[in-house]
């Protein structure tokens, strides 16, 4: 596959077409998706159960939609679940804001060493999970009580999750929770959409999308450009050893390369679900020049839909993977020192 962030050809097949693709939802379910199906059925060859119409279908809710398409991304991958060089046989492994809690069974399946923790504001919707995959409700921006600490804390796009402070709590309760050599990673999405061949122009409704959805989240409070601020927030927090990984993700299934369609027919999917969900709240509440009105918004989404389905538009959403260390004993205590004689009088 080609580098993530290099420039991502266009299937010529899509030049042809005059009408809009992906339309029928069951479109997702097509024969066209065979890496997303191949891991779909590994995945229930796991003891996972997943709701399908028919033996090679694979039907998602949003955020499974999402988890999927990380793992077609990186399916090229020994672990497409995550970066961090964890070793084999890891104890605790915390995923805050789990969601649905996807990636966390997938992890504990990987794992079956560890107890993996999924922590997130509302219980996941699961009826099955491994027996070292725990899901607890609580807000991570409280005092943390758990006693072990962790080799693994993991985040995926969690932005506007919090404000400034908030974050800052967050990756310091990380550091302290995680043993000496443990890690974190987080990979968040820009909310911005781009194209590389000139198609997505400034009289689209999504050329101008993610600035204003930027704009209104931070008359909000909760800035969306988690993606920008990351990586030095968490070299703040005092980890070491920092790693970053930008990707280039397709929305709609127009790239040549055959796992960037995959993901991008998955991303598609993933848009249209979770369109209204990302927009209604903010902007009726935080709209330009003034919150807008429901019909305003149903109105604009509509064109957004009609934008996202040309295949003359070949749109892509930009994400980062950061991961780092937390130092070991031995880089601490060599540290120390160091600390002593700066402050010293």
């Amino acid at each position: 596959m080609a580098e993530k962030m290099d420039q991502i050809a266009v299937d010529p097949d899509f030049y042809a077409m005059s009408t809009g693709y992906g339309m029928d939802p069951h479109d997702l379910q097509s024969d066209t998706t065979s890496l997303a199906s191949a891991i779909a059925r590994g995945r229930v060859e796991n003891g996972r159960r997943y709701q399908a119409t028919k033996e090679d279908d694979y039907c998602y809710g949003i955020n499974e939609l999402r988890h999927m398409m990380f793992l077609v991304l990186d399916h090229d991958q020994l672990n497409p679940l995550f970066r961090a060089p964890i070793g084999d046989s890891p104890k605790n492994i915390l995923d805050i804001g789990t969601g649905q809690g996807s990636w966390a069974i997938d992890v504990a399946d990987r794992y079956p060493s560890a107890t993996v923790r999924g922590v997130d504001i509302f219980p996941p919707p699961v009826s099955w999970m491994p027996p070292n995959c725990l899901f607890e409700v609580d807000d991570v921006l409280r005092e943390w009580t758990w006693r072990e600490p962790f080799d693994f804390i993991h985040m995926r796009l969690m932005y506007g999750a919090f404000p400034p402070d908030g974050w800052h709590e967050l990756y310091k309760q990380a550091y302290d929770a995680l043993e000496p050599g443990g890690w974190i990673e987080q990979m968040e999405l820009d909310v911005r959409v781009y194209s590389d061949d000139g198609t997505l122009k400034k009289e689209h409704q999504l050329y101008g999308w993610g600035d204003m959805f930027i704009r209104c989240s931070e008359r909000a409070g909760r800035s969306l450009r988690t993606h920008e601020t990351m990586r030095s927030a968490i070299e703040e927090a005092g980890f070491v050893d920092v790693h970053e990984e930008k990707y280039k993700i397709p929305i709609g299934p127009w790239a040549r390369d055959n796992a960037l369609k995959e993901a991008g027919h998955l991303q598609y999917g993933h848009w249209n679900a979770a369109l209204e969900g990302w927009a209604m709240w903010l902007l009726t509440h935080f709209g330009e020049p003034v919150p807008w009105s429901k019909e305003e918004v149903h109105v604009f989404l509509a064109k957004v839909r009609t934008e996202l389905s040309s295949p003359h538009i070949h749109a892509y959403e930009p994400a980062n993977r950061v991961w780092a260390r937390k130092p070991t004993k031995e880089e601490l205590e060599e540290k120390e020192p160091n600390i002593k004689a700066e402050t010293s009088p």
